[in-house]
């Protein structure tokens, strides 16, 4: 069978150029700190957060104390919803090229979906359920929960710029890894690329500053139980990722396979995986190590006046 008779799916065509590899870098970072520059947490943190966290709750969702177990744990996932779009959760986008690799596109949508999904919760939740149980046992010996201040900057703000630099950092990394721009130790394990992610995505709570995931985190502290903790930590980040899990679904599932066969194209998941990768790479780190330092007066960093 010639090449022109395979079907549309089955079409190989040749990876980027090294030179388009670096102007889509370029770009991406480009994106990146744009994104950095015109980003208002007012209104992710506020306007979108508190207001989901509310509505689902039916009640003032960092007024009301948390009472019990089950109010505990429902607040746990749903305050993970609510923190969606934060600057310290919106990186997990960069998680839907690498999830359309792992997919099986011999499988029905629905279990080429849940094979990249599974694997991607593999990996945060190892993550986040062991850090519920160590932020339980050490409780306020924690950074995150002090209310220290160290010339002027609190030292939960310190810990979050020290956790997302190196998070950013990683993700770039890997961005620039898949475009082939950098050494890729994924080049032939694309589910080991997609569990690292994962773990990368767990590794948000433990730098997340975001006021409702203090709240949940003092009252996991509080309740003395590890196992709890780890419950608690890993529905937050299941609360996380459920809208792009959504997206992704829904896309599979309309296209009835046919997206993930289109990102099976080498050149395309590249493209696709490497971009999201660098831009919210270089996003983590400019926004978390530049801007937010700037506003505590450590260097300068350009504001929009609606921030």
């Amino acid at each position: 069978m010639s090449l022109r008779q395979l079907p549309e799916h089955q079409l190989v065509t040749p990876a980027p150029r090294p030179g388009r590899r670096l102007r889509i870098a370029l770009l991406s970072a480009a994106a990146g700190i744009l994104l950095a520059v015109l980003w208002s947490f007012e209104l992710v943190d506020k306007t979108i957060g508190d207001n989901v966290a509310n509505t689902v709750l039916g009640h003032d969702a960092k007024a009301t104390a948390i009472t019990g177990t089950a109010a505990g744990l429902l607040f746990a996932f749903v305050s993970g919803f609510a923190g969606t779009f934060t600057a310290c959760n919106i990186a997990m986008a960069a998680s839907v090229g690498p999830m359309s690799q792992v997919s099986d596109t011999d499988k029905p949508p629905l279990r080429a979906l849940l094979r990249p999904v599974g694997w991607l919760a593999l990996g945060m939740i190892a993550v986040s359920a062991s850090y519920g149980v160590v932020g339980v046992l050490l409780g306020d010996r924690l950074p995150q929960l002090s209310t220290d201040v160290v010339d002027g900057v609190p030292v939960r703000l310190i810990q979050s710029s020290v956790v997302f630099g190196v998070i950013g950092l990683a993700l770039t990394y890997l961005g620039l890894a898949a475009l082939g721009l950098l050494p890729d130790v994924f080049a032939h394990r694309p589910v080991g690329r997609v569990v690292t992610i994962g773990a990368l995505v767990g590794g948000f709570l433990i730098g997340r500053p975001y006021p409702l995931f203090n709240k949940l985190f003092h009252w996991a502290a509080d309740t003395g139980n590890p196992a709890y903790g780890a419950l608690a930590f890993t529905l937050q980040s299941l609360g996380n990722i459920l809208l792009v899990t959504l997206i992704f679904a829904v896309i599979v599932l309309v296209t009835r396979g046919r997206f993930i066969r289109w990102m099976a194209d080498p050149r395309r998941a590249t493209v696709v995986t490497g971009a999201l990768l660098v831009a919210l790479g270089i996003f983590t780190v400019v926004y978390w190590d530049l801007r937010v330092p700037a506003r505590f007066g450590i260097g300068w960093f350009p504001s929009m006046p609606y921030n």
